[in-house]
């Protein structure tokens, strides 16, 4: 997936071999982790780990950032390394902006190589240092941009949520000292349950605590016969790739500890129970039919408009009982209702650590009956047909795309199959390269104080 000359991944390879022209920043750390874990693992020898990430050094060093951040924009030519400001795949004007998230996991990557490759750590450090993430806070509200576009002056403000992958900014910005640790409790757990927050598909409870002089609602959801901290939309990489490099279920024991394995539960049941499909594994990825989908499990999100797991876009709501704002709750769906069901494979990859054996059983099913899997590993996604089989009127339905799968294959959700690989089989690999003093001494404090309303997975006697 990788230009030689410069260096970058493209942010997506077809099955024909094309490559995309633009990648992001998030596809570049992508690249530099997977480069480690492959040296690791034997794929490469230690000469091409280093000959490889250091000409993606060179480029990064010379490519167009903001001043005096030091933040990279959003998009680049995978080519060159030139900023876009047209988007190649359609030819439209493209407004270049700074990420928070997106630099963040860019952030990552460099830490990685800084912790694995001796050889290359001074320059890979140097990058990562020239990097201030204060640029994205606002102390009115605690919390960070979504992105700052320099040209237009745009700011969107901001992070709503914890159960987010945009805490790999925070704590990169926490460990650097460019975001105070309270920053971390500017989000919310769960939206609060008030009538302010009505749209909510499930109405939240739980104690208000104080932590860091913030006070925080840590309200969850009921779902499936347990409590869970919601994401805004229920997706996997929201609440779990932060997890491939900050072992917060260790330092949060009854956070993180709680709410991750729930997690994997939670993407379990509405692949194998709610909605019926046999398998499961629902995250943002390449839809089937074209473009590029979200997908989720809409229950344990807050977001009204959800992250259906079917291209269908079959949702739920709850309800929310509160005098002068309820709303009742609809019928729930029943399985022959998620017609063209859409698993992704890193989605299940992500649940690795928390159930091993759901996971590679997850996996070898979606082998065994689809087209999915080549000399290049899985394909981004596929439909995987209707829940339930029966029960539903021919006219109804719409029409059948099981068996259809994603043409591509994308450099973001390949890197976090390589990471949880990694992590795998070489104990902790990322997590032990991605550490530091500075993580120890300012995050994990922040992380152990929390208690998340999250009810304990079974045969677990925490809570």
């Amino acid at each position: 997936m990788t230009d030689s000359r410069s260096g970058l991944p493209a942010d997506s390879l077809g099955l024909d071999g094309t490559r995309s022209v633009q990648t992001s920043t998030t596809n570049i750390a992508a690249y530099m982790w997977s480069a480690v874990v492959a040296e690791d693992l034997h794929i490469i020898g230690r000469h091409e780990l280093v000959s490889r990430l250091s000409v993606t050094l060179a480029t990064l060093k010379h490519m167009e950032r903001h001043e005096p951040s030091g933040q990279f924009y959003n998009w680049y030519n995978a080519r060159s390394g030139a900023k876009l400001t047209v988007w190649p795949p359609s030819g439209q004007p493209l407004t270049p902006i700074l990420s928070s998230v997106d630099n963040g996991w860019l952030a990552t990557g460099l830490r990685v190589v800084r912790g694995a490759v001796p050889e290359l750590a001074e320059r890979a450090g140097e990058l990562y240092d020239s990097m201030n993430f204060n640029l994205y806070y606002r102390a009115a509200v605690n919390r960070i941009l979504f992105y700052y576009a320099p040209s237009t002056g745009q700011a969107p403000c901001c992070y709503d949520t914890i159960v987010s992958e945009s805490r790999i900014a925070s704590y990169i910005g926490i460990a650097n000292g460019q975001l105070p640790q309270r920053e971390y409790f500017g989000a919310w757990r769960a939206f609060p349950a008030t009538c302010g927050y009505s749209f909510q598909e499930t109405k939240p409870s739980g104690p208000t605590n104080t932590y860091f002089g913030q006070s925080v609602f840590d309200g969850s959801y009921e779902y499936a016969g347990m409590r869970i901290t919601p994401s805004w939309d229920g997706s996997a990489f929201e609440d779990l790739m932060p997890a491939l490099f900050v072992p917060e279920e260790t330092w949060g024991p009854v956070s993180w500890g709680l709410n991750h394995p729930n997690t994997v539960r939670a993407q379990i049941y509405h692949g194998l129970v709610e909605a019926g499909y046999g398998y499961w594994g629902f995250s943002p990825a390449n839809n089937p039919d074209g473009g590029y989908s979200a997908y989720g499990v809409d229950a344990v999100g807050s977001n009204p408009d959800g992250y259906p797991s079917n291209n269908d876009n079959t949702l739920v709501d709850a309800g929310f009982d509160l005098a002068g704002c309820a709303r009742p709750a609809k019928p729930a769906p029943p399985p022959s209702a998620y017609t063209n069901g859409v698993v992704t494979p890193h989605a299940s990859f992500l649940g690795l650590r928390w159930d091993r054996d759901a996971v590679l059983t997850n996996l070898d099913k979606l082998r065994r009956d689809f087209d999915i899997y080549s000399k290049w590993g899985f394909r981004d996604s596929v439909d995987v047909g209707t829940g339930g089989a029966t029960g539903v009127v021919a006219q109804q339905k719409p029409p059948d795309h099981r068996g259809v799968t994603s043409p591509f294959y994308l450099a973001l959700d390949q890197g976090i199959i390589m990471a949880a690989i990694g992590n795998e089989l070489s104990s902790d690999l990322l997590r032990r390269a991605f550490s530091g003093t500075d993580m120890q001494h300012l995050v994990r404090p922040v992380i152990r104080v929390e208690r998340f309303n999250d009810s304990p997975p079974p045969g677990d006697g925490a809570g």
